[in-house]
């Protein structure tokens, strides 16, 4: 363990048989992450790559759940990438998942073009001019839109993905009409969304979205996502998806 984990580090069991690396006080995964992993439709044969993978996160839980035929996850902060690595050195899971240090703006002329099946990303949520970036730089980039926007993220993932292929985001319910619209505009056609709630008395703060690049026009909406019930409890959905039994 000492070879993997340093000092400022910590090794967070994901309670699915792997574990994962993270900063102790810096960027760490949170529910929006496991919510758009459970909410991407991946299959065994699938090629999948992870834009803005991060820690690594959402390549390890979708690896757990559904064994995909490949994964890449890209990154474009180089101690982000390196870390991730690590991560997946650590599982033993470097024949299922590659990590890249690059930017997405860049990864289909390295990668290929029309050459996945499935892209998902957990972008930045924040307009670079809506608030005051945040001191920490690695945090602020994980959080508004400084190295990546919205149209980097989805021209990345029509320039990745095959015809018919999927993108799976999650992203701020209050992006949604900026979503919808960069979406169909750069060929992305919106198939699913869920909102998110943090209790059922309170307004949705996440939107999950299904595009399909080349798809036709018909955008269904799924039953609402709650993550905490009226006792403050956690949902039987949200204790399904992390695999808990009340």
């Amino acid at each position: 363990m000492k070879n993997y984990i340093k000092e400022d580090e910590t090794l967070d069991d994901l309670q699915n048989g792997y574990s994962l690396i993270q900063k102790k006080d810096g960027f760490r995964f949170g529910v929006d992450a496991v919510l758009l992993a459970d909410f991407a439709n991946v299959k065994s044969t699938s090629k999948v790559i992870d834009i803005g993978t991060g820690t690594g996160i959402i390549p390890i839980l979708l690896y757990a759940r559904n064994k995909p035929k490949s994964i890449v996850g890209i990154e474009i902060q180089s101690d982000m990438a390196e870390m991730a690595a690590r991560s997946i050195l650590y599982n033993k899971l470097e024949n299922a998942i590659e990590i890249r240090n690059m930017d997405l703006k860049e990864a289909s002329s390295i990668l290929g073009k029309s050459e996945f099946d499935v892209v998902v990303s957990n972008p930045p949520y924040v307009k670079q001019e809506a608030g005051i970036n945040n001191p920490d730089m690695k945090k602020a980039i994980a959080r508004f839109e400084l190295m990546c926007t919205l149209e980097d993220v989805v021209q990345s993932a029509k320039d990745l993905l095959k015809t018919g292929g999927k993108l799976f985001m999650v992203h701020r319910s209050d992006r949604l009409v900026d979503i919808i619209y960069t979406m169909r505009d750069l060929g992305m056609e919106p198939k699913r969304i869920r909102f998110v709630h943090s209790a059922y008395s309170k307004r949705p703060h996440l939107v999950l979205i299904e595009g399909v690049r080349g798809g036709k026009a018909e955008l269904k909406f799924m039953d609402p996502l709650y993550i905490y019930d009226d006792k403050g409890l956690y949902t039987d959905e949200i204790n399904r998806i992390y695999g808990r039994e009340k």
